[in-house]
Parts: C-alpha cells; sequence; structure tokens
C-alpha cells in the first residue's frame, strides 16, 4: 500500500495523534535558517550568541540580532502545513503537535494545547529572575522601542523566552510531551526527530505501540525506524495526507 494511504487508513481510526514538528514546517514560510553556513549574522553562528555565557558577555549583541530575527518572523505567514496541524487540533479532541520551533506560526493558525519545547522569539523573562515579574511574557513589539528591552517589573535585562544551547527544557514542558507519546499515531514533521528530546519522543511513542510516521524532505537516521517515511515539502505531503482524510 502507497505510504500515504497506509499512514491515512491509520488515522481515520485513530483517537489520539502526535505531531512532532521542526524547522521543515517553517520552511515554505520563508523563516530564515540560523544554523550552519547560511545562517550567519555579522559573522555570528547561532551556537556563537543563543548562549547564557554569550548573554552575560554582551547582552547588546545578542540582542540585535534576536531583534533582526523577531523582524523576520513578524512577516511571515503560516503555510498549509500549519494550517493543516491547527485545524487536526481545532476538530479532533485528542488530536495534539509539539513544536521545536520558536516562530509561533504554529500559534499565529490558530494551534490548540500546542507544547513548545524550546519557547517562543515573540516571549521575554526577566534576566535576574525577580519575583515580580511572570516566568515568561509576551511582546510582540518589532521594534523595541528601547534596546536591549527590560524587565518592565524590576529594570534588570530582559532575555528572549527561548531555551538556550546549555539550557535545560521546562520539566513541564517535556511532562506534557511525554504524555502526548501514549497516542495512536506519532508523526515526526519536518525534523530529523534526532537530538533529545526529538529522538526520546519517537522512541517513547514506539514504546507505547503507535504507528509512526516521517514527514521530510530527506532521508534521516529517523527513517529506518518508523513505520512510514513521505518525502517532499511537508507543506505539500500534509495537505495530501490531509486530502484523504
Amino acid at each position: 500500500m502507497n505510504p500515504r494511504h497506509r499512514l491515512a487508513t491509520h488515522l481515520t481510526t485513530a483517537d489520539s495523534v502526535t505531531v512532532l514538528t521542526g524547522a521543515g514546517v517553517s520552511a515554505a514560510s520563508g523563516i530564515p535558517t540560523f544554523r550552519g553556513a547560511g545562517g550567519l549574522w555579522r559573522n555570528f553562528s547561532a551556537t556563537d550568541l543563543a548562549t547564557p555565557t554569550a548573554f552575560l558577555r554582551d547582552p547588546h549583541t545578542v540582542w540585535e540580532w534576536y531583534a533582526w530575527r523577531r523582524g523576520q518572523v513578524a512577516d511571515c505567514e503560516p503555510n498549509a502545513a500549519h494550517r493543516v496541524l491547527a485545524r487536526w487540533t481545532q476538530t479532533r479532541p485528542l488530536w495534539r503537535v509539539i513544536t521545536q520551533n520558536v516562530d509561533d506560526l504554529h500559534v499565529k493558525a490558530g494551534t490548540r494545547d500546542l507544547v513548545r519545547l524550546h519557547g517562543s522569539i515573540f516571549e521575554l523573562r526577566c534576566w535576574n529572575r525577580c519575583s515580580a515579574s511572570p516566568g515568561a511574557w509576551r511582546d510582540e513589539r518589532v521594534p523595541f522601542p528601547e534596546m536591549p528591552p527590560r524587565c518592565p517589573h524590576c529594570g534588570a535585562l530582559a532575555r528572549p523566552g527561548v531555551v538556550w544551547f546549555g539550557e535545560a527544557l521546562d520539566p513541564g514542558d517535556i511532562a506534557a510531551a511525554d504524555a502526548l507519546t501514549a497516542c495512536d499515531v506519532f508523526i515526526a514533521a519536518g525534523t530529523s526527530a534526532l537530538v533529545y528530546p526529538a529522538a526520546g519522543l519517537l522512541h517513547r511513542a514506539r514504546t507505547h505501540g503507535a504507528f509512526t510516521a516521517e514527514f521530510n524532505t530527506e532521508s534521516t537516521e529517523a527513517t529506518e525506524i518508523v513505520d512510514v517515511a513521505i518525502r517532499g515539502p511537508v507543506e505539500v505531503t500534509l495537505a495530501e495526507l490531509d486530502a484523504l482524510l
């Protein structure tokens, strides 16, 4: 049976479905690549800037980079993949999305009960973690009126509300994602699902007996362990799958 039709057959009888998304889902929306040779900014790579050490050393440069990123992302719109997944969560009670992306295009598309493993580029946190501020607050202003932005509660520097290299994921987000691996169908879309926690989630879903699928433009190591692998741009292949349901 055609892999797409095989997956559609499982989805039509599934009560619970979990989709893990990565950068490939947002590619068609024009989200720039911030890692690798094509992701350099003023001769800095993401690993130079997206760390607590970099922020402590030079918060102004780190915030200049994030302000540039926010401006890029703010002009982007959800694509067909975001819209399909949002509709699934809106119409199926136990169909959920976990994302590694910080661009919030899933939020913009209307995805319900989204689990954001790496936070949001449009949220800020107090660098001093003052008792008056919430864990994170939303600020969609582009550009900021003040650079670098500050905590409105104590006046200390604010930091981006994302998980940096070397930082642990939020335990609540990990628990929420882990709970969603107990599902009938688990789909990895636009992610190689090789790095923790993505790899762990895929394996956990398999141990729970989920039917597993991968949507990606190319083969990955995850391809070897999923039940079906569907190749092509995610916004195209997900829309094609949705048309079969």
